[in-house]
């Protein structure tokens, strides 16, 4: 099994964290994994995405030109990687800021409105990232919540563990949203 996977968005909007907790977690659970960020120089604010690999088997090269998943939080990443998209793979798009419907039928697309349910719901913005894992382990199930969590606890800064439980509650929701 070898799921290529790209996430993509902003700076500033929790792309690279969300995808090296995934990494981070299908290595706990024995897998082979490579994550591979890319920034522009105005980090916050400026267009920002990392390639994810998971795999039973040793992974050849980091770099894909097709996915088969993205996850993808502005319009300029949904118009970029949209395409990109294996046939029969999964697009998930943040749908609370973006206004452009994606438009494929040939793969599976999920909108989850992560902001509008972290700024709501939560009331946390930060977690809009954890939403949309969420929703991506509901209809991918490449790692388990639990080790996922486990993994939370290992990478987030102890000094930031208090927000573990907010961050599990975002999981959790997104996982109810798809």
């Amino acid at each position: 099994m070898l799921q290529e996977m790209i996430f993509a968005g902003f700076g500033g909007q929790g792309v690279l964290s969300m995808g090296k907790l995934l990494a981070y977690a299908a290595m706990k659970e024995g897998k082979e994994v490579s994550w591979m960020p890319s920034y522009g120089p105005e980090m916050r604010g400026g267009t920002a995405n990392c390639m994810v690999n998971i795999s039973d088997n040793p992974i050849s090269s980091p770099i894909v030109q097709e996915y088969d998943v993205a996850v993808v939080f502005n319009l300029p990443s949904l118009k970029k990687f949209e395409p990109m998209v294996k046939k029969g793979g999964i697009l998930i798009w943040e749908s609370s800021t973006i206004k452009e419907a994606p438009t494929r039928t040939d793969i599976k697309v999920y909108a989850v409105p992560a902001i509008d349910q972290a700024t709501n719901v939560i009331k946390n913005t930060q977690v809009m990232n954890m939403l949309a894992l969420g929703s991506l382990l509901k209809v991918n199930p490449i790692v388990k919540p639990e080790t996922l969590l486990m993994a939370l606890k290992d990478t987030l800064p102890e000094r930031h563990h208090g927000l573990i439980p907010v961050n599990e509650e975002a999981i959790k929701l997104g996982m109810s949203l798809v």
